[in-house]
């Protein structure tokens, strides 16, 4: 399965790379832009799918989908995101994608999800989909609390625990702490990947 990822997040690009690039027959290319996918796309036969981040440079919103469909050869497009609220998702399929991947999804549920729309299905998590509409950027304020967000904001500056705890004056320890609940409370894998949500949510 031939699958072109197309997110300017380099820490979600590599992960989900990487990732992909791991299951038995998926060939994965990646670039950082709308015009670098559309560019892929001519030049190459088409894929079986391709990933669209929502937010990344070109697209515009949703503006972009359709600049991508003139050139995708007739392959589904999904999009993805790790902020945008329920309606973006609806809004995404009948705007004509595939599908719509939250982000925060466990890798083996994204892998499934691809393996599912690559034969032409449409998809969007029952959960996303039956939550209720928030703004993106609330939702990590109603998840954490005001110390975890703190942590939360310097993990997404890159801070090692200790800078961390050097600047909120706590123990480290307590940091790891924070870390590890507010990694739980966002569905994130690791402090990576939850800088990358905070990131996102646009926190920093």
């Amino acid at each position: 399965m031939r699958i072109l990822l197309s997110d300017d997040h380099d820490l979600f690009l590599e992960m989900a790379e990487s990732f992909l690039s791991q299951q038995a027959g998926f060939k994965v290319d990646t670039c950082t832009s709308l015009d670098a996918a559309c560019q892929i796309m001519e030049k190459n036969e088409p894929y079986d799918l391709i990933l669209l981040d929502y937010s990344m440079p070109g697209m515009n919103d949703l503006n972009g989908l359709a600049k991508a469909k003139s050139v995708a050869k007739g392959c589904p497009i999904a999009i993805l995101s790790g902020t945008a609220i329920k309606s973006v998702a609806q809004a995404s399929i009948d705007a004509g994608a595939i599908g719509f991947l939250p982000k925060t999804m466990a890798a083996n549920s994204m892998v499934n999800a691809i393996r599912f729309m690559a034969m032409g299905e449409t998809y969007i998590p029952l959960d996303f989909i039956n939550a209720a509409e928030e703004e993106p950027d609330n939702a990590l304020n109603k998840l954490l609390s005001d110390r975890e967000m703190e942590v939360l904001k310097e993990l997404c500056k890159g801070k090692s625990n200790k800078e961390i705890a050097l600047k909120l004056e706590l123990k480290e320890t307590t940091i790891k702490l924070y870390v590890t609940t507010l990694c739980r409370k966002i569905d994130a894998n690791n402090r990576t990947h939850a800088a990358m949500i905070g990131k996102e949510a646009g926190i920093v």
